[in-house]
């Protein structure tokens, strides 16, 4: 017999084992001499009231073995000798698509510009520790994509664009603890991220399909408004039926050669602003209303922040973006002669300082004296800004950085606090390195936050800069069901590179259906 429980209760209860034991039994109603399995299937936090509390759905089977959580296993064909399909990255859309290719009898051949996970640390070494940028292996470029070397956040909106829980099976099937089934907000961790990325691959291999890494595409093969292939810069030239484009949201080069090449783009609305550090134990505070530490039984208290602002009769947000508890802010520049940084978090969530991206939505109309950039207009301005950041910090990686106070009031801060930072910050004038629009409406924005979330506007809190690639500043368009390029054919733009995914479930889920799409077109017709 199955059923099915929905309980509110104490942090303790939801997270100690054997309280946890006791009061679904009560609730149950089942004896203790029954033969009693039970397990969580969805969980949530609530700290919107004065005391902290957990909601959880529990199923419970008495006298029955239950299914597994994360279902049948999958099966993967062997695809040697199949006809390739060409796919561009190796972040969550490629992977995706690869194995989805796989499952549909398609052999994949994954183009990877950078190193494989491993032989990717130590160029993440040398860029923490030298200040040294490889452009082709960073915390942006290399298997895994972004996503590898980040808190491996797996929420998403997205629900439309595929199979949330299919995505978060397979997580499970190649390494993910089964509680990212169970979370509201699942998350996996830096830590545990780069196992789990070897064993995708590990998968696609053992399915015959290939991955070059080190392979970085310079040149499309374009017969008749259709790709055919794609040649590498080595020279080399690789034919598939299609090509699925799922770069990430860094791949200058690739938008550039798009451009050259004459391949329909679109500038396209981003973000931009600076990561904003405070000790994570200030949020929890604030977040759970307790005086001096959260407890055993609370994870780090996470935010989300949004506030509208008007300058010069225009309206625009300035939010939080990929909040991260517990966690440590890192250099992610993909050339030299630039500062970008971005926040993570390993899986505990067990470091001093919480961090989050505080940025201002950039539209098009912001962007008059970059009008001549064309398509690239949003790029080159989210590029200037990011060598503005680094002249001003002596073209190392060591960051810009200012308390917030002493930001919003337009003062130098002569003391910075500790930070995660570990190429280290110095102290500078946020608004001299920032476009005025952005550091204006930062400036308006945070006091209003801080009376939203008390105790949050502090000078204890300081802001590093700049935090520029919060998603992909150009577009590249694709037919709403075919999702196949308008004026290209066999090319179809892919996750976040191409503007239609924004974190690693929603660009999983995208890789999937492109490949799906791209198959289910020309699957047999290679030649």
């Amino acid at each position: 017999m199955k059923s099915e429980l929905n309980l509110i209760i104490s942090p303790e209860e939801a997270y100690n084992e054997q309280l946890f034991q006791e009061i679904v039994r009560r609730k149950s109603g089942i004896s203790k001499g029954e033969n009693l399995v039970f397990r969580p299937i969805r969980r949530s936090l609530d700290a919107r009231g004065k005391r902290v509390k957990v909601n959880v759905t529990v199923e419970v089977f008495s006298g029955q073995v239950p299914p597994p959580l994360a279902g049948e296993a999958r099966r993967y064909p062997d695809v040697r000798g199949k006809e390739p399909l060409l796919i561009v990255g190796a972040g969550p859309a490629g992977m995706f698509a690869a194995l989805r290719a796989i499952e549909l009898g398609v052999k994949p051949i994954i183009l990877e510009r950078g190193k494989d996970v491993r032989s990717r640390r130590r160029d993440l070494a040398d860029l923490n520790k030298q200040h040294l940028v490889n452009p082709d292996s960073n915390y942006c470029f290399g298997e895994g994509g972004a996503g590898t070397y980040s808190d491996g956040k797996l929420y998403t909106r997205s629900k439309k664009r595929g199979d949330i829980r299919r995505i978060l099976e397979i997580l499970v099937a190649h390494g993910a603890r089964e509680d990212i089934l169970v979370d509201a907000h699942p998350h996996i961790g830096t830590n545990k991220l780069p196992v789990l990325v070897e064993n995708l691959r590990k998968r696609i291999l053992e399915s015959g399909g290939e991955i070059l890494f080190n392979t970085r595409v310079s040149d499309f093969i374009l017969e008749n408004s259709s790709i055919r292939g794609l040649v590498t810069r080595e020279g080399e030239r690789i034919k598939g039926i299609g090509v699925v484009l799922a770069t990430g949201h860094s791949a200058r080069d690739i938008y550039q050669l798009l451009l050259d090449r004459r391949v329909q783009i679109a500038a396209k609305p981003f973000a931009l602003g600076v990561r904003i550090e405070h000790d994570q134990q200030l949020i929890d505070r604030i977040q759970y209303h307790c005086k001096v530490d959260r407890g055993e039984y609370l994870p780090p208290a996470a935010y989300s922040l949004v506030q509208q602002t008007v300058l010069d009769g225009k309206q625009r947000g300035v939010f939080s973006f990929c909040m991260c508890p517990g966690g440590f802010i890192v250099p992610a520049a993909t050339s030299p002669g630039e500062i970008v940084v971005n926040g993570m978090s390993p899986s505990r969530r067990d470091g001093k300082f919480a961090n989050s991206g505080m940025v201002v939505a950039v539209e098009l109309e912001d962007l008059s004296a970059y009008r001549h950039h064309g398509p690239l207009a949003a790029m080159y301005f989210q590029q200037e800004v990011e060598q503005a950041a680094c002249r001003a910090a002596g073209n190392t990686q060591t960051a810009p950085a200012q308390r917030m106070v002493d930001f919003v009031k337009g003062r130098p801060s002569d003391q910075l606090l500790k930070t995660s930072y570990q190429p280290g910050i110095q102290g500078l004038d946020l608004h001299a390195i920032l476009p005025g629009f952005i550091a204006k409406r930062l400036a308006m924005a945070l006091p209003q936050m801080g009376e939203k979330m008390k105790g949050y506007y502090t000078n204890e809190a300081q802001l590093i800069g700049v935090e520029s690639r919060t998603s992909s500043p150009v577009r590249i368009p694709r037919d709403k069901e075919s999702f196949e390029h308008p004026q290209v054919s066999r090319l179809y733009p892919c996750g976040e590179g191409a503007g239609y995914a924004g974190g690693i479930v929603s660009a999983a889920m995208d890789g999937e259906r492109c490949a799906e799409k791209l198959i289910a077109k020309y699957a047999g017709k290679l030649a």
